[in-house]
């Protein structure tokens, strides 16, 4: 009989070692290299051996998709790309407390209302605890299957028995299966316990959801096989001492990635934020200097928000730079490219920068309006109200075009704005459009008022 191999497996990357080294060379964490027993498969070569003939099909194919799955919400459905597709299989993962079984039993919920049968497995709580979340969501009526399991092989039984539309993992993580001596929660583990969910889930049709645990980087826990495995993976993402909640899709082979789906997080669970343009905007009843509204995109949905920032004289030879929603970095480049094309000295000043509402914006669409929320403090100018500010800046001085400039501008002007700052070639009907084709043009339109 042959002996079983030792190996030694990364816990955060899954790298694995002959021997155990107090470093990852893959990952670089510290500690997180453990011993693992794998028993060796049957001797010979992988592909080795009598196999299946393959069928081949055509890539004009025959009969269209099935139809998606509405969930009842409509954040959530716009997030996966219109709803959920039958056989998929979608990882969702999240800080500690943000909200991933609250919105998942309230998403259960909704499917079970819709005549879909819902199993919800749980191996972190007992029934009696879902059921206390329920009953202070108001969904306790709602016909969804409950168990509480950890044996991949008890769950795969049941669920093969069952047959449910829909299934709800919560969490990957807390799966075992009694075929291999690592412990739960390892990477070899998770690794096949999502292979063996994710196979189900594609074999029956039915749509599968897993919960995902989160490192202290904000990296789904586990080996990076389970994000190739499964067709979606997103994010709920929340800033510290705020309500509102926001589910990114970070991949979907169904819709566009990026995808946002927007929650405020109430004492009867998460509701949706139909227009979190509104959410992000700051009520001013008075112009003041050194803010600027962004008009962005996430995903294929337009959102306004607040760039705010503030210019002060500095009596420090290095002075600061602070930057909060946005990439440090590029608002190093920015203020280098306003010093060096448009002549404006930022260097003996403390720059500090924020994107109101606690969003992190990372489309470079947002350059412009960034370079007007500074220019408007060292100016002392205020905008006048009404504008939306986009565009790309190039290390040249000059501003680029961006993407969907339409919506956009359809985005402002139905929340009431009446002019824009965009770059060259940008129109929009009625709605007021200035054209910039360099940072000298933006900070002639922020010396005369907007």
């Amino acid at each position: 009989m042959a002996r079983s191999a030792d190996s030694y497996v990364c816990q955060s990357c899954g790298a694995v070692y002959a021997k155990w080294a107090g470093r990852c060379e893959a990952c670089g964490e510290w500690n997180t290299i453990e011993q693992e027993v794998s028993e060796p498969g049957p001797s010979g070569s992988l592909g080795g051996g009598k196999g299946r003939k393959l069928d081949f099909a055509s890539l004009a194919g025959g009969g269209e998709m099935e139809p998606r799955i509405l969930t009842g919400n409509t954040e959530f459905d716009r997030a996966c790309g219109g709803g959920l597709v039958p056989g998929s299989a979608l990882l969702i993962g999240g800080d500690p407390g943000v909200g991933k079984s609250t919105l998942l039993l309230q998403i259960a919920a909704g499917l079970a209302r819709g005549g879909a049968s819902v199993a919800y497995i749980s191996g972190e709580e007992a029934p009696a605890q879902i059921r206390l979340r329920a009953s202070r969501l108001g969904v306790d009526k709602a016909p969804v299957k409950l168990a509480s399991a950890t044996s991949l092989r008890d769950i795969l039984a049941t669920l093969k028995a069952e047959k449910p539309e829909a299934v709800i993992v919560d969490s990957i993580q807390t799966m075992w299966s009694d075929a291999l001596p690592a412990a739960p929660g390892t990477v070899t583990q998770v690794r096949a316990c999502a292979h063996e969910l994710v196979r189900f889930a594609k074999s029956s049709g039915a749509v599968l959801l897993l919960v995902g645990h989160v490192t202290k980087d904000g990296q789904i826990a586990g080996p990076r096989v389970v994000e190739h495995m499964v067709d979606a993976v997103m994010y709920f993402e929340s800033e510290q001492g705020r309500d509102f909640r926001i589910l990114r899709a970070v991949k979907n082979r169904f819709g566009a990635a990026h995808e946002i789906g927007v929650f405020e997080m109430t004492s009867e669970g998460l509701a949706e934020v139909a227009n979190p343009s509104e959410l992000f905007l700051t009520a001013n009843e008075e112009p003041v200097s050194g803010a600027a509204v962004f008009a962005g995109i996430e995903g294929t949905r337009p959102v306004l928000v607040e760039i705010q920032a503030l210019v002060s004289p500095s009596s420090l030879a290095a002075p600061r730079r602070a930057v909060v929603g946005w990439d440090g970095a590029r608002l190093s480049m920015l203020l280098a490219v306003l010093d060096a094309r448009a002549g404006l000295d930022f260097g003996r000043h403390d720059v500090f920068l924020n994107v109101a509402g606690g969003l992190r914006i990372a489309e470079p669409a947002a350059d412009l309006a960034a370079a007007a929320a500074l220019c408007s403090s060292l100016f002392d100018a205020p905008l006048a109200p009404g504008r939306v500010v986009f565009g790309e800046v190039a290390l040249s001085g000059a501003v680029r075009p961006v993407n969907q400039t339409e919506a956009r501008l359809k985005e402002a002007k139905k929340l009431g704005f009446q002019g824009a700052m965009a770059p060259a070639g940008a129109t929009a009907g009625d709605l007021k459009v200035t054209q910039a084709r360099t940072l000298a043009d933006l900070a002639a339109w922020v010396r005369s008022g907007g």
